[in-house]
């Protein structure tokens, strides 16, 4: 198992160490690890003129997974985007075609009161929102600044997807319903946007590939209502680069916090990156207050997804589940009555609870 860790910026080193620290503990002699650490963002932007340099590349395409911390510093929009760390990331999935962004939204029971919803709206939630991840407004073309002839500055970026590309995201949609509950929630704007008209009616299209799979389908502004009212009713939600990138953050409050939402994003050949969703938050970096279980659950996926070991990552999540009914809690989790910890203290924990399974 050859892993490219990239811990990029802000709280990234810190609940990445976390991370490889329970994958080492849960693996032991199981499989053969071979971790290598390579700057990305704004630690290699300083380093190396590059927030994606290019030894960094290529160790992402060489290695069988990569486990991703976050990119970005505070300003990171004030540079060209070609040196902007944020924009790292973005480049390193255009680059590797990860197309497949899966970001689930499970809530753990001993998390049942740390969501600000209410518990008969959010106990037993297991949902999936299948984000694509390599066109839309993030990639399409053109995008820039002009100006008017008042001299007046405009700022344009262009919405696009191709057949192909709906295609393939629904299709994996279709696939991942198939192992779950067989429902797929397809969410678009196509009453105003021409491009999601397109979504639409591909996605349409590939359901009928799927008998077995019911299909429905939202506007975005209903979906967002429809989470916070009824996430239950969900199961896999798939949808374009940034509907997705807004509705699983969203859906992070159903779970209690950010803090615990992990991500896979995948090529068609298999390749994967893993990563907690919340970014570098730069405000908290190097407390140890970050919560790394986001990170850890990452490294689970990494294992069920890319190394076809679900006994290895059911052991972290069990693990995880653990270290939380014993009281462990970071500061985004905290409820009365429980142990307030750190993040090096909570992958102590997770740890802990790892070697007494064993």
């Amino acid at each position: 198992m050859k892993i490219a860790v990239l811990a990029g910026d802000g709280i990234g080193p810190e609940v990445t160490a976390e991370a490889v620290k329970v994958l080492r503990a849960a693996v032991g002699d199981a499989l053969p690890l071979e971790l290598i650490d390579a700057p990305i963002g704004g630690a290699a932007l300083e380093a190396h003129g590059d927030p994606l340099p290019a030894h960094t590349l290529q160790l992402a395409r060489e290695a069988d997974a990569i486990l991703f911390g976050s990119a970005g510093i505070p300003d990171d929009e004030k540079l060209p985007y070609e040196k902007r760390p944020g924009a790292s990331l973005l480049r390193l999935r255009k680059e590797l075609d990860l197309f497949a962004n899966f970001r689930p939204a499970f809530l753990f029971p001993e998390l049942v009161d740390a969501s600000t919803l209410k518990r008969e709206v959010v106990e037993g939630l297991d949902l999936m929102i299948l984000r694509e991840l390599s066109s839309d407004l993030y990639f399409g073309e053109p995008r820039g600044f002009t100006v008017d002839a008042s001299g007046a500055r405009i700022g344009y970026n262009t919405m696009r997807y191709s057949e192909p590309e709906v295609e393939r995201i629904a299709h994996a949609a279709f696939r991942a319903a198939r192992e779950r509950r067989r429902k797929v929630c397809s969410v678009d704007k196509a009453n105003v946007l021409e491009t999601m008209q397109l979504w639409r009616d591909v996605v349409t299209r590939v359901a009928r590939e799927y008998p077995d799979v019911a299909v429905t389908h939202l506007f975005v502004d209903a979906a967002a209502m429809q989470l916070m009212r009824d996430p239950k009713q969900f199961d896999v939600i798939v949808t374009g680069n940034c509907f997705g990138d807004i509705l699983s953050d969203a859906a992070a409050m159903l779970t209690g916090s950010i803090g615990m939402l992990p991500s896979a994003s995948l090529a068609a050949n298999g390749k994967g990156l893993y990563e907690p969703v919340h970014g570098s938050a730069p405000d908290i970096a190097g407390r140890d207050i970050a919560n790394p279980l986001a990170a850890i659950l990452s490294a689970s996926m990494m294992l069920r997804l890319s190394f076809r070991r679900a006994d290895l990552a059911d052991r972290i999540e069990k693990a995880v589940r653990r270290a939380l009914a014993e009281g462990y809690r970071t500061g985004d989790i905290l409820q009365p009555g429980m142990k307030r910890v750190g993040t090096r203290e909570m992958g102590d924990a997770v740890v802990r609870a790892l070697q007494k399974s064993s």
